[in-house]
């Protein structure tokens, strides 16, 4: 009965941390807070990752000399719960770069945001860059089964039914181009990493949280975005991830760009500290990074 009471209870503290959910604004676009976590027996980087709404991406870039398998007990692991806000600030956002979701919106007046980590497409099938929109929502959907798909297995059926083997999950927000959708998974330890055929997938309690927020018709921003510029207390914040795609030639000039675009949103000096800068880009490990410092008054 002990064992039942507090399966329940973990449950219950684990969904009520899904989704987590902020108020911002463009002085204040760095939100929430760097943590830390004492591993306890039998607990893997996942199982912590997870606790906390991370992907395996996440927590690992964040402790590269741990184990993520058998991390030591007693052995303390930074949670990198700390955001830069993407560039594009309304609707849904999902950065494949970061492999995490944005859900921008008004509630009392106030700008918030939700956010979750999310597995994205596997290489050659990275979801494609663009605009679209939630055209459709389900519970409990079927997958049909795409040919290509069933193509590379053949033992697949044409349609899969709501249950453990469905790997939409519980719930689905489909989009307005291909065969893609928002989504939840059966395999929950593909958040943080590449393993879709190009839809997004959630924690199952992100995707339950998030599912009655999204009205149909919410534009859906997919974007690349590795690096990641934000203003928090007048101090300038650099989000770097690796850049899997190779898709940024120059992460200076990209940097650059973002600090101009900065400026002209905040009407604040925005100067730059070159060699923490050169560190970061060496070595991106997902934290926000002090990088320089925003003044009153333009140049």
């Amino acid at each position: 009965m002990r064992i039942l009471v507090l399966c329940f209870l973990f449950f219950w503290v684990r969904s009520s941390l899904a989704l987590e959910r902020f108020v911002w604004s463009p002085l204040e676009s760095v939100v929430g807070k760097i943590k830390w976590h004492v591993v306890s027996e039998n607990e893997t980087l996942l199982d912590i990752a997870r606790w906390y709404d991370l992907g395996y991406n996440q927590i690992v870039l964040a402790n590269p000399e741990v184990d993520p398998w058998l991390p030591p007990v007693g052995q303390k692991v930074l949670i990198p719960a700390r955001y830069v806000l993407p560039r594009i600030k309304r609707g849904l956002v999902v950065n494949l770069a970061e492999m995490r979701l944005y859900f921008f919106r008004k509630e009392g007046g106030k700008d918030v945001v939700y956010t979750a980590p999310i597995g994205v497409g596997t290489e050659g099938k990275l979801t494609e860059l663009g605009v679209y929109t939630v055209i459709r929502k389900k519970k409990d959907p079927v997958w049909h089964v795409p040919a290509s798909i069933r193509e590379e297995d053949p033992s697949l059926p044409a349609a899969v039914p709501p249950g453990p083997d469905n790997p939409l999950g519980r719930y689905a927000l489909y989009l307005s181009r291909g065969a893609y959708a928002i989504h939840g998974t059966n395999k929950p330890w593909g958040i943080g990493r590449r393993v879709s055929h190009g839809c997004i997938r959630l924690y199952p309690e992100d995707i339950e949280a998030l599912y009655p927020l999204v009205p149909v018709g919410t534009p859906v921003f997919i974007i690349y975005q590795p690096y990641k510029l934000g203003i928090s207390g007048q101090k300038v914040y650099l989000q770097a991830f690796p850049d899997f795609e190779k898709k940024i030639t120059n992460p200076f000039r990209e940097i650059i760009s973002l600090a101009n675009r900065l400026r002209k949103e905040t009407y604040l000096r925005i100067i730059i500290f070159w060699p923490e800068l050169k560190e970061i880009i060496k070595k991106p490990n997902g934290i926000p990074s002090l990088t320089g410092e925003a003044k009153e008054g333009m140049p």
